[in-house]
């Protein structure tokens, strides 16, 4: 069995080894410039542990592999522009490197990038892996959609939120999973399990990324805390602390998501110290326990040896325990 380490190595080599062997050099030098970030390379390594689980060829899943990372690096720039967001893994977002319109041409062209690298995929399981990659895609952007959706709206339910993060996040690690233990071999049940125990996964990654984007380090979390806050995104910590507040709570926090004009350090401080007072990070933190158990539930029905599973367990775990 492969270790992350070995697997994140055989990954960042490939991403280092890209051809970019096309026409309009200056197209391509954000693309270059973002994928040279680093990074842990999570959904691409789980793409070749699960291909090892069950005991695939892991060097047939290396180029879809990367181009789940591609597409998710992808997503980024786009997000970042809508988002208004300075700063990716401790460095320039690409549209403040760059500008607005390079950045979305230069991500535009990282999703044809990625089919590309998707198209490598062994001959058997080539239209079912396209399959769950164009689905996910789709899903993808339907999750970013929703989410623009809600800065528009005063009230998300929980079932929305978390409709949103499962489209937004969740799927894309699911399904690297999933065409992991495809082009592994795995049975379609086993591939499934694969998929519930990625989707559960993502779930608890992305509540607890909202957590950490109010209440992380900004040394150690590689961005600004409090950009959600800025934008009035309906992360699970409003939606819980708009759903407990009540009185001058309520108001104050209706004010802020009202204001056209504001300094954005008080806005963050007002609103952090009213989660606060609502005990809203522990809530939240129970949530990320729970979609935690329904995980590791997921991974533990996959058959295959349990020894087998400790290195995609350990992972797990420093996703779901980490500070950035």
């Amino acid at each position: 069995m492969y270790k992350y380490e070995d697997l994140q190595d055989i990954i960042n080599r490939a991403i280092t080894n890209m051809s970019y062997d096309y026409e309009a050099e200056k197209l391509f030098d954000p693309v270059k410039y973002l994928m040279s970030m680093g990074g842990k390379r999570i959904r691409p390594v789980m793409t070749l542990m699960a291909c090892d689980l069950f005991d695939g060829k892991v060097e047939q899943a290396i180029l879809p592999a990367v181009g789940i990372e591609v597409f998710h690096n992808f997503t980024l720039v786009h997000d970042d522009i809508m988002d208004r967001s300075e700063v990716r893994r401790g460095s320039a977002t690409v549209h403040k490197k760059w500008d607005v319109n390079q950045a979305i041409i230069s991500g535009d062209v990282m999703a044809f990038i990625a089919n590309e690298c998707i198209l490598g995929a062994p001959a058997s399981v080539l239209t079912d892996v396209m399959k769950i990659y164009n689905d996910t895609a789709i899903d993808v952007c339907s999750g970013q959609q929703m989410d623009m959706n809600f800065e528009q709206t005063s009230f998300v339910s929980y079932t929305d939120y978390l409709r949103m993060i499962e489209l937004k996040t969740a799927v894309l690690l699911a399904a690297s999973l999933k065409i992991g233990a495809v082009i592994g071999n795995a049975d379609p049940e086993e591939s499934e399990k694969m998929y519930s125990f990625g989707r559960n996964l993502g779930l608890a990654f992305q509540i607890q990324d909202d957590l950490l984007d109010t209440y992380g380090d900004p040394q150690i979390f590689g961005k600004k805390i409090g950009t959600d806050i800025v934008s009035n995104k309906k992360t699970i910590l409003l939606i819980k602390a708009l759903e407990l507040a009540s009185g001058d709570q309520l108001n104050t926090l209706n004010h802020q998501l009202q204001l056209g004009e504001f300094d954005n350090e008080e806005k963050i401080a007002v609103i952090k110290n009213i989660f606060n007072e609502l005990n809203i990070r522990s809530a939240v933190e129970d949530m990320v326990r729970q979609y935690t158990d329904l995980a590791y539930a997921s991974l533990e029905e996959v058959k295959v040896k349990k020894e087998k599973k400790e290195e995609l367990m350990q992972l797990t775990a420093d996703l779901l325990y980490r500070t950035k």
